[in-house]
């Protein structure tokens, strides 16, 4: 299995860079990275965390709101214009973030980092990858995939060395000439490579003589069905991370062993992804996303029942598995399902779900936590609502189209 995988990066590296390079240039616009300047924009503008965290909610459910609106013209546009839209949005928030002189300006700023970065470019990457293979598109979406944790694992480091020499907001213009200056032009140029058209040819949807249209999709019970087992991955990941510390809090548990439970994120993610591509090329992305949901579920109820420390190294491992098995498999699952022609509006329209469910989940974890509800509660309750999810789509697979 690991040995077809490389092979398969050795024979398409050009094809294969152009995605890991737009997710990992999503980075700017992902909330680990904007995280690391929130003291400094906190105390620029007289904010709260309530502040903050409110400006920058507003801000991600605008971008999710309107992914549906913008990610059709990738199937219209081509691929370099496309990718000149993603760099040039995300450019144009770290300038904005850069001059922003009050809370408009700072509103803006977060709206088009999140709209370019965690929209678009990942967007991009992972539909470029789905659209151009079809008998390896598990392997090619979970290799475009790679950019995330490789963005996750460089780029703090990068911030902090920034930081060392220039104050935040000039660290801001030195992001976006990085995203104009590097980012782009390797991708108009990498962009090339998919210019002769698919490597591997789809033949139409099973069920169907043609590929779906959007309007066509949203309308298919499937597809309504599946949603929460395609987004269940990150809105998992986002609630616990974002809420790592008052769990970590109720538990006792140390910011050593935190640190710790990263790391193993990290290396259950990577491992996930050499792990899911081959399977889910094997197997299918339908019959693989819903058991790609028991890690996730595992995860829910490690954090519920394992109190020592180092119950956090459980459920972090378990979870980056987790999100690469099932972001994988989503990642593949709209293309097996519905067809490449379309695909861009298609997985848009997933994607602002997804960018939606991991807007308001903190917020709704956060009030949980409010009300009283630990670590035992939190946990039971994500185990359910995965295992329902897991549910939903495992009867969403066996309906017929339509």
């Amino acid at each position: 299995m690991i040995t077809d995988y490389f092979r398969f990066l050795l024979t398409h590296p050009g094809r294969l860079a152009f995605g890991i390079l737009a997710t990992l240039g999503s980075g700017f616009g992902q909330t680990y990275f904007i995280g690391l300047y929130n003291a400094e924009i906190r105390g620029a503008f007289d904010l709260s965390h309530g502040d903050i965290g409110g400006l920058y909610a507003v801000a991600t459910i605008a971008s999710a709101l309107l992914l549906p609106v913008v990610t059709p013209l990738y199937d219209r546009w081509g691929l370099r214009a496309f990718a000149l839209l993603a760099t040039g949005l995300l450019a144009a928030g770290a300038l904005a973030m850069a001059g922003a002189a009050g809370i408009a300006g700072l509103l803006g700023a977060l709206f088009l980092l999140r709209l370019g970065g965690q929209g678009l470019m990942g967007h991009m990457g992972i539909t470029t990858m789905a659209r151009s293979f079809a008998a390896s598109r598990g392997k090619a979406t979970s290799v475009a995939a790679m950019g995330f944790p490789l963005a996750e694992g460089t780029l703090p480091a990068l911030a902090v060395g920034v930081a060392a020499m220039v104050a935040w907001r000039e660290a801001w213009m030195v992001w976006a000439a990085v995203t104009l200056a590097v980012v782009t032009p390797l991708l108009l140029l990498l962009a090339r490579q998919h210019e002769g058209g698919p490597v591997e040819v789809a033949g139409p949807p099973p069920g169907s003589q043609r590929d779906w249209r959007r309007s066509e999709v949203v309308r298919d019970t499937r597809f309504l069905l599946l949603i929460p087992a395609g987004v269940a991955a990150p809105f998992a990941v986002t609630v616990l991370f974002f809420h790592q510390v008052p769990l970590a809090e109720l538990r006792g548990w140390s910011e050593t062993m935190l640190a710790a439970g990263l790391s193993v994120f990290a290396v259950g993610h990577v491992t996930g992804l050499f792990l899911a591509g081959p399977t889910v090329d094997r197997f299918g992305a339908g019959r693989v996303l819903p058991p790609a949901l028991i890690p996730l579920a595992l995860a829910g109820l490690a954090l519920a029942v394992i109190t020592p420390s180092w119950g956090i190294l459980v459920w972090s491992g378990l979870l980056g598995v987790g999100l690469a098995f099932g972001a994988t498999a989503a990642g593949a699952l709209w293309a097996e399902l519905y067809g490449v022609t379309h695909l861009g509006a298609i997985r848009g329209l997933f994607q602002a779900l997804a960018v939606f469910a991991t807007a308001i989940g903190p917020v709704t974890t956060g009030w949980l936590l409010d009300a009283g509800l630990g670590p035992f509660g939190l946990g039971l309750g994500l185990a359910a609502g995965i295992g329902l999810a897991a549910l939903l789509a495992t009867l969403g697979l066996r309906r017929s189209p339509g």
